[in-house]
């Protein structure tokens, strides 16, 4: 009996070391803290050499971390959040990418209950496979809290039981990307629930419009019903999640994922900034965009300073990328043009005329020289700052020529957190590349784009197929960064072997290079 008592007594000593292992095993791993830009073209930091706009915050990351100089996002919103969250390429022809068309929440209380807009949602989104592995399940296997803050989901339209099936344990923001186009919204989403912003009162969230003129200036600064700024409580909500998940107190490390909506336009913010108020350079609506690139530079400051606060800066990762490449939100006739014509008027073809800062008259170079923009299949239209930030961890001051995609993130969390591979993903990990390690060799990347898709090489060859044209063009980028200089005359054999491998990436269908669907709620 005595004997008992002992074996029983070591055995309760026993479990509650291997207890205590497993918690200090989660205490250690590192938080992960991923923030999105949206629509942010390399060319507006000031580590691409941006001069008018400072963004310090930003360029730690960058300075003190690793940057990734060969960093692919997608075309434009959407296909970039789908592939991030799936780990999959945007090219495919299954329909578990597809998009829900936005702008259903407008008649929340306006015709429509949440119930019935859910209803709608649900009735044409594609269902996840039963066996589908999301990037927050990752860390939630990894037993990470999962939070995500912002322009949730890749939408265009979500409902909270596609968030919660994604692996969210909390979440806040916007439930319909439509809606993210305006700054004032009178209700945002926070676990399923719909609560309420007094003093915004605009049904479209005071949407502006892009192109400025005196009576849109008059508009855009007319306060009345506009009270709170969204990325302002997006940020408060943000910021208490990570006190609430202390790893010091919770022993439970966490993933924050934040989607901003800045700088997306059209351009609203609540203020002007004071290093470009009495720029004589800039018309009133590219002082405002520098302005929404300063609060986003700000706010990456702030959760910095966050992690700082609370001791737990040396043990978290943070990195910072974004969806798409640059977008022209501040349009001035005569001056800079937007959509598919320069300055001049004139309209480009996207195969030998194209984008660039310079005909179009782009003061802040925001694609940084590179040809395209935002739906572009050009580099200015999918290559993305990414910058991965570890105190005293990821050894600062290099740039790595590891060629990555946004899909490539989930495997490379996986890694990062000690969870297998999911081999089934188009995405491959590029953890060791962070740490110093070689460069991995991997299969090219593929996006969609409006004219079709394309794919680039790890040795630098990329393909783009102008379907409606019938193009194929071949680049070799380590000596053509505009990509001025095609080679597919010049080299036969290689484009015909990458034509063939572009094709089978869009499972045989060129069809499938445009995107995946968008879905009308009915």
């Amino acid at each position: 009996m005595i004997l008992n008592r002992m074996m029983r007594k070591y055995l309760l000593v026993a479990i509650s070391l291997i207890a205590f292992a497993v918690q200090a095993q989660k205490a250690n791993k590192p938080n992960v803290v991923l923030i999105y830009a949206d629509d942010l073209g390399r060319g507006m930091l000031g580590v691409y050499g941006q001069k008018i706009i400072k963004t310090p915050n930003i360029d730690k990351l960058a300075t003190q971390g690793v940057q990734f100089e060969r960093a692919y996002g997608a075309m434009y919103c959407a296909p970039a959040r789908a592939s991030l969250l799936t780990g999959m390429h945007d090219c495919h022809g299954s329909n578990q990418l597809d998009i829900v068309k936005a702008g259903i929440y407008k008649d929340l209380d306006h015709g429509l209950t949440f119930d019935e807009i859910k209803s709608k949602i649900n009735a044409v989104a594609v269902p996840a496979k039963k066996d589908e592995l999301f990037l927050a399940q990752v860390a939630q296997n990894a037993g990470y809290k999962t939070g995500q803050f912002g322009k949730l989901e890749w939408g265009f339209a979500t409902t909270p039981e596609r968030l919660e099936r994604h692996g969210w344990d909390e979440h806040f923001g916007y439930y319909d990307h439509l809606r993210c186009h305006g700054f004032y919204p009178p209700f945002l989403f926070e676990n399923g629930e719909k609560v309420a912003i007094p003093g915004n009162t605009y049904i479209d969230c005071a949407k502006t419009t892009e192109f400025d003129s005196p009576e849109n200036y008059k508009k855009r600064w007319d306060m009345t019903g506009k009270a709170v700024y969204s990325e302002n409580i997006i940020m408060e909500k943000l910021l208490s999640f990570i006190e609430r998940n202390n790893p010091k107190k919770t022993e439970q490390p966490f993933f924050l994922y934040f989607p901003s909506q800045l700088p997306h336009g059209p351009t609203a913010t609540p203020e002007v900034h004071k290093d470009f108020k009495n720029n004589p350079n800039l018309t009133e609506l590219e002082k405002e965009y520098a302005s929404m690139v300063k609060m986003l530079d700000e706010d990456v400051g702030r959760i910095y300073k966050k992690l700082e606060e609370l001791g737990i800066l040396d043990n978290t990762i943070i990195v910072f990328t974004g969806d798409n490449g640059h977008e022209i939100y501040y349009p001035e006739v005569g001056r800079t043009s937007k959509g598919r014509k320069n300055v001049k008027g004139e309209v480009y073809d996207n195969v030998h005329t194209r984008y660039n800062s310079v005909v179009t008259g782009d003061v802040f170079d925001g694609n940084d020289g590179m040809s395209g923009k935002k739906r572009d299949s050009w580099e200015g239209g999918t290559r993305v700052p990414m910058f991965w930030y570890w105190e005293n961890q990821i050894k600062g001051g290099r740039v790595s020529n590891q060629i990555v995609s946004n899909y490539d993130f989930l495997n490379t969390l996986a890694e990062v957190v000690g969870e297998k591979q999911a081999k089934e993903k188009d995405g491959v990990s590029y953890a060791k590349a962070v740490f110093g390690g070689k460069i991995i060799k991997r299969d090219p990347i593929v996006f969609s784009s409006v004219t079709g898709p394309a794919m680039v090489t790890q040795e630098g060859w990329k393909i783009r197929y102008v379907t409606k044209k019938d193009v194929f063009q071949l680049y070799y980028l380590p000596n053509d960064y505009e990509e001025l200089n095609d080679l597919a005359l010049l080299e036969p054999k290689r484009l015909e072997k990458l034509k063939k491998q572009l094709f089978k990436e869009c499972d045989n269908d060129w069809k499938n290079g445009f995107g995946p669907r968008t879905i009308r709620v009915k």
